[in-house]
């Protein structure tokens, strides 16, 4: 018996997050695309960014490929040799206001 495939909505309708863990998902999922695109903007292969990080080369593509959430500081480790940092900046108003509902 074959179940049916679910569309990516219908899960996350079914898990029923708080708009504070949307805003938190959505939040980890731009800072790994935010790293991905520093990496690609310094035309480095993952296996040239491990080298350069000292982070393994399968650790980045879990994390790429939104398997693993990176902890601060392995973050760090990964922006670093190409430029970056990590900043802490107040949200805007509109998301603000669209989290303390």
């Amino acid at each position: 018996m074959s179940e049916k495939e679910l569309t990516w909505e219908e899960v996350k309708k079914s898990l029923k997050f708080t708009p504070n863990e949307e805003a938190e998902i959505q939040l980890e999922m731009d800072i790994i695309e935010a790293t991905i695109a520093a990496r690609k903007e310094n035309n480095l292969t993952q296996r040239e960014l491990s080298a350069k990080s000292g982070i393994k080369q399968p650790v980045i593509a879990r994390i790429e490929k939104f398997i693993n959430s990176p902890q601060t500081n392995t973050l760090i480790k990964l922006l670093y040799p190409m430029g970056y940092t990590i900043k802490v900046v107040p949200l805007d108003k509109t998301l603000k206001s669209k989290n303390n509902k």
